[in-house]
């Protein structure tokens, strides 16, 4: 995340609209507040950010930065369980019954 002064922006904006094409948020500041950002549409992720709200706010702390595109389908297979069924509940229920 970058950050910019107004005058610096409206000077060099070319050179800042390249790094936002490119991902990068440029934070606009006047006076050493940031005023605006400036960043890519995020058409999908705006989807996202109204299903998980708590998403949107990790998003605005700059704790998580949403993808730029959507992944190709298969670039991530579906991974075998290597657990037996049941273990997640089952470390659940024990946690919980060592909190009462």
């Amino acid at each position: 995340m970058k950050e910019v002064g107004i005058r610096e922006l409206k000077n060099r904006l070319s050179e800042y609209i390249r790094l936002v094409r490119e991902g990068e948020v440029v934070m606009v500041t006047d006076r050493g507040e940031v005023v605006a950002e400036l960043r890519a549409p995020q058409m999908a992720a705006s989807e996202l950010l109204q299903k998980y709200p708590g998403l949107t706010d990790m998003v605005r702390r700059g704790l998580v930065r949403l993808p730029s595109r959507p992944h190709r389908a298969g670039l991530y297979p579906r991974q075998a369980s290597v657990t037996p069924p049941g273990t997640a509940q089952r470390l659940l229920d024990e946690e919980r019954e060592d909190r009462r």
